[in-house]
């Protein structure tokens, strides 16, 4: 295998929240007196939402994550799917021998609840996620601390999987390859733009890549 260590983004990645955070952006919104439709929420999806409500709207990125917050804690956190083939994609993977970390944006709490929720806990030798006090938001940090945790691994024999440009854009400023999936939310383009090592269409066509 070419790849040891694999680190996995979560949203649009192994999972598909497209219901839970458009509803939570939704509700945040409401607050600031902002009538969205949730398609129009889809480019939150992924990126660090603090920065997301300041570039689209001009409001106060910190509120508007409170606000999100109220509602995703304790119903939009799970309004959300695994992929069909994720799980056994993990399964394959760690049967293999490799190790594997979650690496996402979102707040770290969140992101065990979830892969606890859906059984998924124990595939991952490491959960990195941002802080809830807006620490650590930027991928790079995130994909940083994954590789720290996971032993400082050889940077050529590990990779990251995501599905927006931050991941691999993320991957780059740390010196590992990242192969990106176009089954999750990234705009027409915007991967080969980011510049992702290659780009895979399927779940199936992941694990290819990776084993």
């Amino acid at each position: 295998m070419k790849y040891t260590h694999v680190l996995f983004d979560l949203d649009g990645t192994l999972t598909d929240p497209k219901e839970g955070i458009t509803r939570c952006v939704q509700y945040a919104l409401r607050y600031f007196g902002i009538e969205e439709d949730t398609e129009r929420l889809i480019p939150f999806i992924g990126p660090p939402l603090a920065e997301m409500f300041e570039r689209t709207y001009g409001i106060d990125g910190r509120t508007a994550v409170e606000k999100y917050r109220e509602r995703y804690t304790e119903i939009g956190i799970f309004e959300n799917r695994v992929y069909d083939g994720a799980e056994n994609m993990l399964m394959h993977l760690k049967s293999a021998g490799m190790k594997i970390a979650l690496a996402t944006s979102k707040p770290e709490i969140f992101a065990l609840r979830i892969l606890e929720r859906y059984g998924l806990i124990g595939y991952f030798d490491e959960v990195v996620g941002s802080e809830l006090d807006g620490g650590r938001t930027d991928k790079a940090e995130v994909i940083a601390e994954a590789l720290r945790r996971l032993g400082n691994p050889d940077r050529s024999r590990a990779v990251m999987v995501g599905d927006r440009s931050h991941d691999v854009i993320g991957a780059q400023r740390c010196g590992i390859d990242c192969i990106a999936v176009s089954f999750g939310y990234a705009a027409s383009g915007e991967l080969e733009g980011a510049g992702a090592t290659v780009i895979a269409d399927t779940v199936d066509r992941l694990e290819e890549l990776l084993i």
